[in-house]
């Protein structure tokens, strides 16, 4: 059982209670407490396998829980169907996934710019400057498999962070980039977070990417301590 209990006062974007989450017979996560406040960088660290990404995929109401609540600026995800969740991502939600979840048949500015499409905002010009932004100038035209791992992941920061979302749930967004491109890539996330007031939550195994978080929570088998 792995339990979190952090809040950081009033004023919060983000307000988790209790939330618990269940396998079977088993628990993945339970009692957890989260606050994030608008501009606030929470890193949540851990070993593999302690349900990190499940929290996080929690958080953006993609995955279900057993116990608890999620609220985002005072409104109960709990009390939401799909349909009304998927309208909430869109307008609200960056999501940086850890298998990218690029689509194949889009170029890459197509994909970065999905979600001011979805919303009935296409800017050419804003996805050009987020493809400056992660370092994919002069690269809209390519597809998918024509991409790298690093420059996949590159795709999906921008595709998260074009739209100015309200909150941006991170897992391992660095993972596939080297030292000087994942550095540039958290100069950009946080530099989000603070322009735009939003809250950054980033599940990463990486020391460097932690170490720039304003809270560091530990997740794991036997609980959860603050690291900062």
């Amino acid at each position: 059982m792995s339990d979190v209990n952090t809040t950081s006062g009033q004023g919060a974007l983000l307000q988790i209670r209790d939330l618990g989450k269940h396998y079977g017979g088993s628990a993945v996560f339970s009692h957890v407490d989260m606050d994030v406040a608008p501009g606030e960088f929470v890193a949540i660290v851990g070993d593999s396998g302690v349900g990190k990404s499940t929290l996080l995929n929690c958080i953006a109401g993609l995955d279900q829980w057993d116990s608890g609540s999620v609220r985002h600026v005072g409104v109960d995800l709990s009390t939401m169907d799909e349909r009304a969740r998927a309208i909430w991502r869109r307008s609200h939600v960056g999501f940086v996934f850890q298998a990218f979840h690029v689509l194949p048949h889009l170029d890459v500015a197509q994909n970065i710019g999905l979600p001011l499409l979805l919303l009935g905002q296409a800017d050419a010009a804003r996805v050009d400057a987020m493809m400056r932004a992660v370092g994919l100038d002069g690269m809209g035209a390519r597809l998918p498999q024509e991409l790298s791992g690093g420059q996949l992941q590159r795709v999906a920061i921008a595709r998260a962070l074009v739209h100015r979302p309200a909150l941006l749930l991170a897992d391992e967004p660095t993972g596939n980039l080297d030292p000087d491109t994942a550095a540039r890539i958290m100069d950009l996330l946080i530099a989000q977070t603070r322009e735009h007031r939003a809250a950054l939550v980033l599940v990463t195994h990486a020391q460097a990417a932690a170490a720039r978080a304003d809270r560091v929570l530990r997740l794991t088998a036997q609980g959860v301590r603050s690291m900062t």
